[in-house]
């Protein structure tokens, strides 16, 4: 039940108990009251004017009156004045009731129109839009206080984010420059003739070192800017994204004996490419590296992306941490991976309006289904 709609009950449910008690006191002063302690005489022919005990009645013997004369008691004409006045005062209750509530459901949606404004505000904003505001013009009461608190902190958040923004651009500068300064030196390093054994395996040891950091820097990058939501969008067929990524990994899946099985249709999404492009990789890199040898990956594309591989059982329970940042299985550690894969996967989902999920593979491994919203553009045959 909205609550338009309770409040508009809340206004007919007070109106008809006020209702009731304004038709109690009226029954209960009408039964107190007494107009006439003796008979009222009625003949017929004679005008109403006349007969009016309230106008002068005069006081006759029985022998008097003509003989179709209708003889009623004051007690009579008291039940029968109860009587119409309930009737009609509960007839009257049932009509009024009805505008009441009417008019009920007209005022309580004057009364919340500022909270509609308020959710349609909050609908329309996501993290790269936060210009919008509710701007509530009014008298100074609680709506419009809730209205301009909310503008408040609209302005907090837009602060915030944009402080998020400049942080991410220069943090993206500043980490991935003396990581590629380390790697040039220590690449000219072992590249002197005099490098003995020693010094090469140590060099080969802090390059994989610095690939790793470098990796790791992407990544967090990466998920705070799909964290942040999309700055542009643009129409992107998600179908040759998956074909360019699997190209991309075919070396990664011959060396570690992978094939793939693919199996998609024409797909359309409004999104960032560069981001979609990160998903898609993730997805398929994740894939293979935590594949058994000789395993194979399937990938389809239909109403949704559903990627699964045939690596090592499991655990179900185990599946909701995988898509938390830097959280891997005890058998994953060993290898190349920085536990983001998948937490950028459901960022990314999530800044095109998705989602992303994973269940266990039947036959060990792991299937992750990511649901884009497809564009209604109409698609070539």
């Amino acid at each position: 039940m909205t609550l338009r709609t309770r409040l508009t009950a809340w206004y007919g449910g007070v109106f008809l108990i006020a209702g009731i008690a304004l038709i109690g006191l009226n029954y209960w002063l009408l039964a107190s009251f007494a107009p006439v302690d003796a008979g009222i005489a009625v003949a017929r022919g004679i005008p109403a004017t006349q007969l009016d005990p309230y106008s002068g009645s005069v006081t006759l013997e029985a022998a008097q009156l003509p003989a179709d004369t209708l003889v009623v008691t004051a007690d009579q004409v008291k039940v029968d004045t109860m009587n119409t006045v309930l009737w009609q005062s509960i007839i009257a209750l049932l009509v009024a009731a009805v505008i009441a509530v009417w008019l009920g459901w007209v005022v309580a949606g004057r009364v919340l129109a500022p909270l509609h404004s308020i959710t349609s505000t909050a609908h329309r904003l996501e993290a790269e839009r936060l210009d919008q505001r509710i701007e509530l013009d009014g008298p100074p009461d609680e709506l419009k206080e809730l209205a301009d608190t909310f503008d408040g902190m609209l302005d907090r958040l837009a602060s915030s984010f944009d402080s998020q923004k400049r942080f991410v651009a220069n943090a993206s500068h500043e980490l991935r420059t003396p990581l590629a300064v380390q790697r040039t030196l220590i690449e000219v390093a072992l590249a002197a003739p005099d490098a003995n054994d020693d010094m090469r395996r140590l060099g080969t040891h802090l390059l994989d070192t610095n690939e790793r950091s470098e990796k790791l820097i992407d990544g967090l990058l990466v998920l705070a800017r799909s964290d942040r939501g999309l700055a542009t969008r643009e129409l992107v067929w998600l179908d040759e994204v998956i074909d360019d990524e699997i190209e991309s990994c075919a070396a990664l899946a011959s060396e570690k004996k992978v094939t793939f099985a693919v199996r998609t249709r024409r797909y359309l999404v409004d999104g960032d490419p560069v981001l979609l492009a990160q998903l898609v990789g993730n997805l398929l890199r994740n894939a293979v590296l935590y594949n058994k040898p000789g395993g194979s990956v399937s990938v389809e594309l239909d109403r949704e992306l559903v990627v699964a591989n045939t690596g090592p059982t499991v655990p179900a329970q185990a599946v909701p941490g995988l898509f938390e940042p830097f959280r891997r299985l005890r058998d994953r550690t060993g290898t190349a991976g920085s536990g983001l894969g998948l937490s950028i996967v459901q960022s990314v989902a999530r800044a095109h309006q998705g989602a992303a999920k994973a269940r266990p593979n039947g036959g060990g491994g792991l299937v992750v289904q990511v649901n884009l919203p497809e564009t209604g553009v109409r698609q070539p045959s």
